[in-house]
């Protein structure tokens, strides 16, 4: 081989390894998902921090139910989930609590048999949801007594 063909492969196996790892390596599931970036979907509730609860809301001139602000903050985020707390329970992928990431939901038994409560995870063991009737959207922390006694389980929203 004559040395130019010698330093061009080289220089082009060295731009080859540069580009290989400049792309950015995401973890998938099993199922071959991705977990979702999650700045939009938290920047999007907090901007209804103090929008009043209403049954059955999902809107920031209707109000928000617990669901509802879940059901919105994702879908300005352009994904679609169920619009219930049990509905997004089942389409959630289970974690434990100590594998919490910001964005994650946080599901809990208020009122009924099966999961009646959601929010989404911030970190630092704090969360925000719209509580009931009477609240507004706020901000709440997983080690407070009421939350813990609730608490069912973590989920993960996945591409």
């Amino acid at each position: 081989m004559t040395d130019k063909l010698l330093i061009y492969l080289g220089f082009t196996c060295i731009l080859m390894s540069l580009t290989a790892c400049s792309q950015p390596k995401i973890a998938l599931t099993a199922e071959g998902k991705r977990p979702i970036d999650t700045s939009r979907v938290i920047n999007t509730a907090r901007q209804q921090l103090g929008t009043e609860y209403k049954n059955g809301g999902a809107s920031p001139t209707g109000g928000f139910d617990c669901s509802g602000l879940v059901y919105y903050s994702f879908k300005q985020a352009g994904l679609s989930l169920a619009r219930t707390a049990y509905g997004q329970f089942k389409q959630s992928q289970p974690i434990s609590r100590q594998h919490l990431r910001q964005g994650d939901l946080i599901f809990f038994r208020i009122y009924r048999s099966r999961v009646s409560h959601v929010g989404i995870y911030l970190g630092n063991n704090r969360f925000i949801h719209a509580p009931s009737s009477g609240k507004s959207v706020s901000i709440a922390n997983l080690d407070n007594p009421y939350w813990q006694k609730r608490y069912i389980r973590a989920g993960r929203i996945l591409n």
